[in-house]
């Protein structure tokens, strides 16, 4: 009789147990006890609290923590063999860590969702160095701090900064050449549209290059170390059309076509200032947002404008 129930209540553990995985394979990203407890109202708490640790016992579970309280997650299968020989602090790090993806994660953040001390952290970030598992990335927004991340993970633009830096430095002369070369691709083609002796609108059309003729220009010129996207050229357009260099349009075009994004695609073409722009526009004081604030002795005045100074030193 008591071996009968032995098996019976075996069995109802088993079958708790699966139904809480299979509750944790439909939220990937978690569940809280107050979900189990909703999936299954006829489980005592005891029985409950029972099958949950007996799950994060054999690592088929792992607990996280979030704003919310404590969640349940299914534990990866690649995670389990990469930390076998772990302790459950070293795990919780790796998890907090795991969870930032490639934006990355300050010591200071890991410390506070750990709840751990910032010397026992410190000393489980070199650990997972060590091993290969992790890694710190030097962040572009703040200089003297790094991030960590997961060794294998491509680091977010908004932590290296993009094409655009090296070691945590703008490279300024590397945009200043792009820009000139993209000007000069379409100078180029404006003047062969021109010298084509078409009539004016085919001319004007013809004058047009899409950004990826612009990409694919500044490819093979193999002027850059790193690899350009196309919106990384969009962005050097951009700031040829703020400086009125180029000149942009969009129009519609088929699904497919190579730089068309959701049925447009954007073309530039390098255009000429009619008239040269007043002396007064040149100045900081021409296109100055604040300018009706701005008096002597007040919080915006002329003397100790910055803008001024460096355009009076040029």
């Amino acid at each position: 009789m008591t071996e009968a129930k032995v098996k019976q209540e075996s069995g109802e553990v088993a079958e708790i147990e699966s139904r809480i995985i299979e509750l944790c394979q439909q939220f990937p990203h978690g569940i809280t006890d107050q979900v189990i407890q909703n999936e299954m109202p006829q489980i005592e708490p005891k029985q409950r609290a029972m099958c949950i640790n007996r799950l994060l016992a054999t690592g088929q579970l792992d607990l996280l923590r979030s704003g919310t309280g404590l969640l349940y997650r299914m534990k990866d299968p690649q995670t389990v063999g990469k930390m076998k020989g772990s302790d459950n602090q070293e795990k919780l790090v790796y998890q907090v860590i795991e969870d930032a993806g490639n934006k990355g994660i300050w010591s200071r953040d890991i410390r506070y969702k750990s709840n751990l001390p910032l010397t026992e952290v410190n000393k489980i970030l070199k650990n997972l160095e060590s091993k290969k598992l992790i890694k710190a990335v030097k962040s572009v927004a703040a200089s003297k701090k790094k991030v960590f991340m997961l060794y294998n993970l491509q680091p977010d633009r908004s932590v290296t900064g993009g094409a655009w830096y090296s070691d945590q430095d703008f490279e300024s002369e590397f945009v200043e050449v792009l820009n000139q070369q993209c000007f000069k691709f379409l100078q180029t083609k404006a003047e062969a549209a021109r010298d084509s002796k078409q009539n004016p609108m085919i001319q004007r059309n013809s004058s047009f290059a899409s950004s990826h003729e612009v990409w694919k220009y500044i490819c093979e010129l193999g002027i850059s170390k790193v690899e350009l996207s196309m919106e990384d050229i969009e962005t050097i357009l951009n700031t040829l059309i703020y400086d009125g260099k180029v000149e942009m349009t969009i129009i519609a075009a088929k699904e497919g076509t190579v730089g068309c994004v959701d049925g447009q695609m954007k073309l530039y073409r390098g255009v000429n200032p009619i008239i040269q722009p007043a002396g007064l526009v040149r100045t900081p004081c021409g296109l100055c947002p604040v300018f009706d604030d701005c008096c002597e002795g007040g919080e915006i005045s002329p003397s100790n404008c910055i803008y001024m100074t460096d355009w009076l030193d040029f």
